[in-house]
Order: structure tokens, then C-alpha cells, then sequence
């Protein structure tokens, strides 16, 4: 591979194409944490709306080793992989321990919840330190352009990596992968670096890497409204500790109406939700009422919001 084409085809389709991004607008090393940590399983266009609203509501480290962890999960719920959350704000209060941002890739990597990518990715970005940050998205871009399924992805992207701006060059190749160069179906027609590209060259850009196959688990469920006097019943999740969600059926209770139902996907399950309406003598030692106005201040499970909203369906309904 011609590594010095490379670099210069690469960086300057960047700087034409790449999309303007809240967190590209910054060289401050917490919120291009806070966007990496956000990143990781999550789309570009969900994670956007939440990286605002979490930056205006902790706006410095401080805030966020300070907050509450029930207020920290309510903003990051939706996002999933929750662990994330929570080793995020025990790495904030690492960073306010040790008196700032940690400034070399050493220290940021013993941050909670940061592996090797994370890593090199605030590292070049935020200090201009040459390690290359190889996620899903690079690993690709680079199998591809070296045309080998055993190709030392590493190695080759630290080739690659341009030493006098390692954060854009980075990015640059992050940018490749998630907007052209793309897993299905590559746009090699608008890739900049096609000329370069050896499984291009062979036809087999689409055979690599090679795909996963996913086989899907349907799972039913029932999840139940029980109201009393403005207030709903609420359970602790049994998935994702410090989250609320609505029970499902239990001894004594007795159903109701359906209200509606939905589909929920996570990772490799297909969860088929029906909502109904259900009353009870006696409530479960581990639920609680909760007030009705006050259900956004605490953290709800996804599929419990998703839920409700069949409750308000319901409630408009002809």
C-alpha cells in the first residue's frame, strides 16, 4: 500500500465530506470522552441528541462525578449497555481524584469502562498523541484496503496514521467506514481510496470481513398497567440494576383490556411486548407506587417507556 497517497486522499476527502458533528467542534478531552463512551453499539444519529442533553445538564467533569447515579442512568436510558453509564461516572470521579483530564494514553486507558480503542481515540484526538484508534469501522476499512482476512489491522492502521494530526487522520478513517466504506454494501464508486483498495481491485470487498451470521430469539411477553389514584406500579428491572419497568403477571392479579403492543430488539433477541391493563389486592413487597407526573425523573427501561406510550395512545383513542 502507498501510505503517503493514503494519507493525503484520505484527509482530504475528510475535510470535504465529513459530517459536522457536535463533538468535532471541540478539543476539550471530557466531552470527547463523553461522545466515545456514547459511540460504543450506538448509532451516530441517537447518540447526538443524548450527547447534548448530557453536556448542558454536566457540563464539566465535576458535575458528573458529583450527580446522582439515578440522575446519570434517566439521561443515558435508551442508550443501552448500561455498565457504560455507570463507569463513566466512576471515571469521572478517577479524573477529579487525580486533578484534571488525564493527558497520556497510559492514563487515560486505566479510566473505568476504557479499553484500547477508547483510549487512542481521546488520546489522538484530544492531545494529538499518534496511536491509532481501531474500531468495528477501521478494522474494516483496513481488511479491505490490505485485501487480507489476516491482515494485522493494528499494525497497518499505525502505518497509516498520519503522525502530524493523528486525531483527523483517525477520524478520517472512522468517517471511511461508517459513511462508504460500508459493511453490505461498500460505495466504492465514491471512495476515495478505491484506487488503493486491493479487495476492490479482486471484486471480494464484499466478502470482507466475513459476516457473523445472527440467529434471532423471539420472546413473548406481558407487560402489566396497574393504576391507583394517579399513581402506576413499578418493579425493579431484573436486567438492568437501578432501572424501573412494569411488572408482568404475577399471583393475584387480574387482567385487563389490552392496550397495545410492540417489538423490541436487543442484540440477538426479538421481544414481542403486550401491554395490558391489570388490577391487584395485594402489592409485591419489591414493587412501589410511583406517581405519574414523576416518571421522568427515574430511570425506565426502554421497552417501559415504549410501553406507556401505549397508554397514552390508548387513552386518546376514538
Amino acid at each position: 500500500m502507498n501510505q503517503a497517497a493514503i494519507q493525503k486522499k484520505l484527509t482530504r476527502w475528510y475535510d470535504r465530506a465529513r459530517r459536522d458533528l457536535p463533538w468535532r467542534r471541540t478539543r476539550d478531552p471530557y466531552a470527547i470522552w463523553i461522545s466515545e463512551i456514547m459511540l460504543q453499539q450506538t448509532r451516530v444519529a441517537a447518540v447526538v441528541p443524548y450527547y447534548e442533553r448530557f453536556l448542558k445538564r454536566f457540563p464539566r467533569v465535576e458535575d458528573l462525578a458529583q450527580a446522582s447515579e439515578t440522575e446519570v442512568l434517566s439521561l443515558w436510558a435508551g442508550l443501552g449497555y448500561y455498565s457504560r453509564a455507570r463507569n463513566m461516572q466512576k471515571a469521572a470521579r478517577q479524573i477529579v481524584d487525580a486533578g484534571g483530564f488525564p493527558s497520556d494514553h497510559a492514563s487515560i486507558r486505566e479510566l473505568a469502562g476504557v479499553g484500547d480503542y477508547t483510549a487512542a481515540a481521546v488520546a489522538s484526538i484530544a492531545f494529538g498523541l499518534p496511536h491509532a484508534a481501531v474500531d468495528g469501522n477501521v478494522r474494516r476499512v483496513v481488511m479491505r484496503l490490505a485485501g487480507d482476512l489476516s491482515a494485522d489491522i493494528g499494525a497497518i492502521a499505525t502505518q497509516l496514521m498520519s503522525r502530524r494530526d493523528p486525531g483527523r487522520s483517525n477520524q478520517a478513517v472512522m468517517e471511511l467506514g461508517a459513511t462508504v466504506c460500508l459493511p453490505r454494501a461498500p460505495l466504492c464508486a465514491e471512495c476515495p481510496l478505491s484506487g488503493e483498495c486491493r479487495a476492490h481491485r479482486l471484486g471480494i470487498q464484499k466478502e470482507l470481513p466475513p459476516r457473523k451470521k445472527k440467529v434471532m430469539v423471539r420472546r413473548e411477553h406481558t407487560l402489566l398497567v396497574i393504576r391507583r389514584k394517579g399513581r402506576i406500579l413499578l418493579t425493579p428491572s431484573p436486567r438492568v440494576s437501578g432501572f424501573w419497568e412494569l411488572p408482568e403477571a404475577f399471583a393475584g392479579v387480574r387482567l385487563g383490556p389490552k392496550l397495545g403492543a410492540f417489538r423490541h430488539a436487543i442484540t440477538n433477541s426479538q421481544y414481542v411486548f403486550e401491554v395490558r391493563e391489570a388490577r391487584i389486592a395485594t402489592v409485591p413487597r419489591t414493587c412501589k407506587w410511583w406517581d405519574e407526573h414523576k416518571l421522568v425523573e427515574i430511570p425506565l427501561s426502554t421497552p417501559t417507556k415504549k410501553a406507556l406510550r401505549c397508554l397514552d395512545s390508548a387513552s386518546i383513542a376514538p
